[in-house]
């Protein structure tokens, strides 16, 4: 007979468990199910480009982001983090899957570019591994991959390494464009899978993220295959700002 629930963390395990396992990105071995998505690096993938997000490439066009410290969560191939770090941004990048990682410090010694890249759950590394706080915290694709109770993982994690005055940034997929599944959050508990990932409207997006502030809500814009960008109109791209501390008495 076990007993084994006393935390918070033990619940969020528990929940982790519901989902089948092997069925599904998030359960069963993550790292070797996207170990397999990136095996073969000429799948005609969009975001395998070598191209940072247009998004990404507008904030830092209208200085609406400076360079500092960033966190790119679920950084893949790290196209957006070596287009941070060509700009002078001081870049730790995370991702599951040691195949990514492989590929994207390959990216970075081709471009000559200083990433400092971790491969591992970005949850426990945020407590240990990682440096911030940071002035930037950018999340490509990683967001909507997370089932519904570990987005109280998630905001941990930005409460604990996104600096006050600091920045994060979201491309997710939008509801109604078939980029993610629509279903209520209990639907995937009783389905025990994700259905590819969550689609969220901009209603939900500044419910979640209500503890920040918003600077900008979007689709990301349709970039043509001969952009230097990558752009895909099923996705939102969300910029948000923690407001700096307020100065003691």
């Amino acid at each position: 007979m076990d007993r084994n629930i006393r935390t918070v963390e033990d619940v969020l395990k528990l929940l982790d468990d519901l989902f089948v396992p092997g069925a599904d990105r998030w359960t069963g071995d993550a790292a070797a199910w996207w170990d397999g998505f990136y095996a073969d690096r000429s799948r005609p993938v969009p975001f395998f480009v070598a191209k940072p997000d247009e998004n990404l490439v507008s904030y830092l066009d209208r200085g609406l982001i400076a360079p500092g410290r960033a966190l790119d969560l679920g950084c893949g191939p790290g196209r957006n983090a070596l287009h941070l770090a060509s700009f002078g941004f001081q870049v730790d990048a995370v991702d599951l899957s040691p195949a990514a990682i492989a590929w994207a410090e390959e990216r970075a010694r081709e471009a000559g570019a200083d990433v400092r890249f971790r491969c591992g759950d970005a949850f426990p590394l945020a407590a240990t591994a990682l440096g911030g706080p940071y002035d930037l915290i950018y999340d490509s694709g990683c967001f909507h991959h997370l089932p519904p109770h570990r987005r109280i993982s998630y905001l941990a994690l930005l409460d604990q390494t996104l600096a006050p005055g600091g920045h994060f940034a979201l491309t997710c997929f939008a509801a109604g464009d078939g980029g993610g599944s629509q279903l209520p959050d209990a639907a995937f508990y009783r389905d025990a899978r994700l259905h590819g990932g969550l689609a969220y409207t901009p209603e939900s997006l500044r419910w979640i993220f209500s503890d920040l502030t918003e600077v900008e809500l979007r689709r990301m814009h349709d970039e043509p295959p001969q952009s230097p960008y990558f752009g895909e109109a099923f996705l939102w791209t969300a910029l948000f700002r923690r407001d700096a501390e307020a100065p003691a008495d």
